[in-house]
Order: C-alpha cells, then sequence, then structure tokens
C-alpha cells in the first residue's frame, strides 16, 4: 500500500459490507466491483532457496523479482504440507490435509481423493459470485477424469485443464493432459508455458467478464521428470553437471511462464483489480532420491531439510503477495503465513459467507497484508505428515518457537502409500520426543532447546498432542 489511509478506507468498507449482511452463499455481494479477483500461483518443488527471500542468486528469475518489487515478499511462508497432494489439500480447504484425509501423495488409481464432502476455497468463491479456473497439476484424486471420484468441477471449478499429476513423458511436449475430463493428446511446447496459455485464453476468451474470477494455475516444474528449453540450458555454463543445468534452466522457464501469465493479466487490464499470490507445495526434492531424481538441484536456501521433511527445508516456501493500491510494494513481511490461510483471506475479501461450520485451521491475513498488523490466530500453525522423513511426525510454530515431535514410542509401518493398516496405525500413535527451536534466533534449527526451556515444551507440547489427536481421528481410513 501506499498510504495507511486509503488501505485503511478500503478495509473500513470492506467490514462494513460483510457487517451489512452484503453476501450470501447463493449470489455475489452487492458491491461486486468492489471486490477483487484472485490469481494464485502454485509451483511444485520449487525450493526456497531456488526463489524468492531464500535466494542466493544462482538462478535467474528476472519476473519473479519483478512481482516482487511490485509486491509484498513472505520471507516466513509455509506449505501446509511437506508433500504435494496434501498440501494442495491444505490450500483449498483451509484445513490440516490429514483432517480431509490427504494423508500423502496420491498415486494414479489410489483410492484416496478430496471428497465430495470437503468445502473447498472454489466452491465458496463461486457461490459467493465469482468465475472459476484451475489449470495444471491437479493431484487431489487418483482418477483424475473418472466419474468414480470427485473432479476439480466438483470442487468448485468452472473449467479445468491439466494432469491427475505429473507432466508425461517430461515438461517437454506432454500428453497426459485432460480438458473438462477429455483427454488432449500430445502437445508441443513445454508444461509452463501450455498452462500458462490456457490461463490466458480462459481469462480472454471464457471467463464472465460481468464477474470477478479465482483462477488457481498450478505450474508442473520444477518437479521430475526435468525437461527444459535448450536455449535455457545452454545459458548456465557453469553448472556442476548437465543435470543441474537442465534444473536451473527449468527454474528460469517457469519464471519466463510466470511473466507471460502476469504481463497477460496486465496486458488485459486486470492487473490492478486482482489479488495475485505465489508460492510453492513444498519444499526441493533431494537429488538422486529415487530414480529418476537426478536433475533434482533444488535448494533449501540453507535450512534444514528438504522436501517430506517436517524441519524448515521441506515447508517453508517462497511467498509474494501482490495486490497493486492494497498491499506495500516492495515489502517484506517475517510474520509467519501458511498456504491454509488463504481460504479465510480470500473468502474474506470476496464478501463470501462463513457462516457455516468449516472447521477452518487458517487465519485471516486480511489486516496483516493491508495494514502490516499481526496476524490473530485461534488455531496455532500445525504440521502433520506420517511418513516424514526424520523422527518428526508432527510439527507446531507459535510466534519465534517450533516444535517438532516424533512418535513415542516409535511405530514402524510397511512401505507403500496409505498400504493397509496405515491410516489405523497413525490414529492410534502417540507423540513425544520433542524438539524445540528458537527460529528468530536459529532459523536452520541447529540447537535444540528443548532441555533448556522446559516451560515452553510443556505449554506448546500439550497444544502440538492435542491438535494432533483431534486432526489423525478427523481423517478418514479409506
Amino acid at each position: 500500500m501506499n498510504s495507511r489511509i486509503p488501505a485503511f478506507a478500503w478495509l473500513a468498507v470492506t467490514l462494513l459490507a460483510a457487517s451489512s449482511g452484503a453476501c450470501s452463499s447463493s449470489g455475489p455481494v452487492t458491491a461486486a466491483a468492489e471486490r477483487p479477483s484472485f490469481l494464485v500461483v502454485l509451483c511444485d518443488d520449487l525450493g526456497w532457496g531456488d526463489a524468492g527471500s531464500g535466494s542466493d542468486g544462482r538462478i535467474r528469475t528476472p519476473h519473479l523479482e519483478r512481482l516482487a518489487a511490485e509486491g509484498l515478499t513472505l520471507s516466513a511462508c509455509y506449505a501446509a504440507a511437506p508433500v504435494c497432494s496434501p498440501s494442495r489439500a491444505g490450500l483449498l480447504t483451509g484445513r490440516s490435509p490429514s483432517r480431509a484425509g490427504i494423508w500423502d501423495w496420491i498415486p494414479d488409481d489410489h483410492r484416496m481423493h478430496l471428497r465430495a464432502s470437503e468445502v473447498t476455497l472454489a466452491e465458496v468463491l463461486r457461490d459467493a459470485g465469482y468465475d472459476t479456473c484451475q489449470v495444471g497439476k491437479w493431484h487431489l484424486n487418483g482418477m483424475l477424469g473418472s466419474p468414480e471420484q470427485p473432479q476439480p468441477d466438483d470442487h468448485g471449478f468452472a473449467h479445468w485443464y491439466g494432469t491427475q499429476n505429473n507432466s508425461r513423458p517430461s515438461h517437454r511436449d506432454p500428453r497426459n493432459f485432460l480438458d473438462d475430463g477429455e483427454p488432449v493428446g500430445e502437445l508441443e511446447g513445454f508444461a509452463c508455458q501450455l498452462v500458462a496459455a490456457e490461463a490466458l485464453r480462459w481469462l480472454e476468451q471464457e471467463r464472465d467478464p460481468t464477474r470477478p474470477f479465482f483462477l488457481f494455475v498450478c505450474f508442473h516444474e520444477p518437479h521430475e521428470p526435468v525437461a527444459s528449453p535448450d536455449d535455457l540450458v545452454a545459458s548456465y555454463p557453469d553448472a556442476r553437471t548437465p543435470d543441474e543445468a537442465q534444473y536451473l534452466a527449468n527454474v528460469t522457464n517457469l519464471d519466463r511462464a510466470l511473466g507471460e501469465l502476469v504481463g497477460g493479466l496486465d496486458a488485459l487490464g486486470l492487473g490492478d483489480e486482482t489479488l495475485v499470490v505465489f508460492t510453492s507445495d513444498n519444499g526441493p526434492e533431494t537429488l538422486n532420491r529415487y530414480r529418476g531424481a537426478e536433475r533434482s538441484w533444488g535448494s533449501p536456501g540453507g535450512l534444514r531439510g528438504m522436501k517430506l521433511w517436517l524441519a524448515e527445508g521441506g515447508i517453508r516456501v517462497p511467498g509474494i503477495v501482490r495486490w497493486p493500491g492494497h498491499v506495500r510494494a516492495g515489502g517484506v513481511s517475517s510474520e509467519p503465513v501458511s498456504s491454509v490461510d488463504l481460504f479465510p483471506t480470500l473468502a474474506r475479501l470476496a464478501g463470501a459467507d462463513l457462516s457455516a461450520d468449516l472447521d477452518l485451521d487458517g487465519a485471516d491475513l486480511t489486516e496483516h497484508l493491508v495494514l502490516g498488523e499481526p496476524v490473530v490466530r485461534t488455531t496455532p500453525l500445525f504440521w502433520h505428515y506420517y511418513r516424514a522423513l526424520g523422527d518428526a511426525k508432527a510439527a507446531l510454530r507459535e510466534g519465534r518457537w517450533k516444535l517438532l515431535a516424533a512418535w513415542d514410542p516409535p511405530v514402524e509401518l510397511s512401505r507403500g502409500v496409505l498400504a493397509p493398516g496405515h491410516a489405523e496405525t497413525l490414529k492410534g500413535a502417540r507423540l513425544g520426543a520433542f524438539e524445540l527451536y528458537d527460529l528468530a534466533a536459529d532459523p536452520h534449527e541447529t540447537h535444540d532447546l528443548a532441555a533448556e526451556r522446559p516451560e515452553v515444551v510443556q505449554r506448546l507440547g500439550a497444544q502440538l498432542v492435542e491438535l494432533h489427536a483431534e486432526v489423525v481421528a478427523e481423517g478418514p481410513g479409506w
């Protein structure tokens, strides 16, 4: 925001509209022209050290740097989980993904899916009068395009175009995209450009111009199987290996697609009225963790852990919010925020009806983004991932403190994604073996303070144990 006065005046109008009953669950609020549209851009496996405030500058991302200069950088931005499907479920529901039973990433044809009973941000915005579209990676069911499981349109998106999981056979010339459930066939080009082009096509040709919109763009990059344009690969001659050059070029190509997307939004005259969010679903993949991960050269920016860890490197991700005239351009926020906060925040800004008992875990960020006020939470920032690497399977953050907890006693699980018996086992698991870190002084989690600050461990541990038990009890066992 350029000054507190216009931003506060806008906020007062928003609060007045909400309190006067101008919103409903079946149509737009009265002052529809005052409501922003939303563009949420989600990357796949983009590490905190690859772009944004944690970047060491090894990768060229000029469009992302411009977005940061025009918006607010969130230096303590978190994903809802350290792995893809749960993270996406948390973003769209505003709830811990384990509540929804999205315990892990979802393989093809797996029974796990985002149930029709879950209320998503797209549904709430649609009911508030928004036009809605999802483009790119979905990964919230195992049977994309099948009536056997809910599809993106069942979760509130009027149009969708993308894939169940990764772009196949790679980012180059994919052939596994669906258009509203119908196979598209082999495409020519790179996944991120194809996704950006479809998003812009929808904005220009298909959306209802009389209504605000929610556009959810889910890039596949830089998740494996990585493939990048030859000119960008050649532009990294100092890379340690050809595979590293492929990864660095992949992030730069992602940045190029972001520039096309945001530039196209602005060229259509929609930039000033659209709140843009840029983030990632989890931390970077570990090099050679599995066969086919030889191009996973992502960086957690010195943070401990990577994808699949509940340490900072697995869940802290790049975050930028651009909203001209409301969010301070070029600003940096160190307030801990999470993708689960997007649901209550965007719904509030849309004047949507949240009177139903949605049991949200996220907090409304409006006053923080616009006025710089501290975020008020009724539920602490919480993470649960039962197959997390390392000992910790749950975590909680409150202010400067982060508490990690392992299963105590330890639990042995068979291999595989939500194999038979896993849900029952994790529902019966108990937490203990706490680790405590002061992230304000020790963002790399090098000094465990549990023995030195037992009063903090006792207070936060009680919250973590209670929240963990509540969340896992709610999740379906499939």
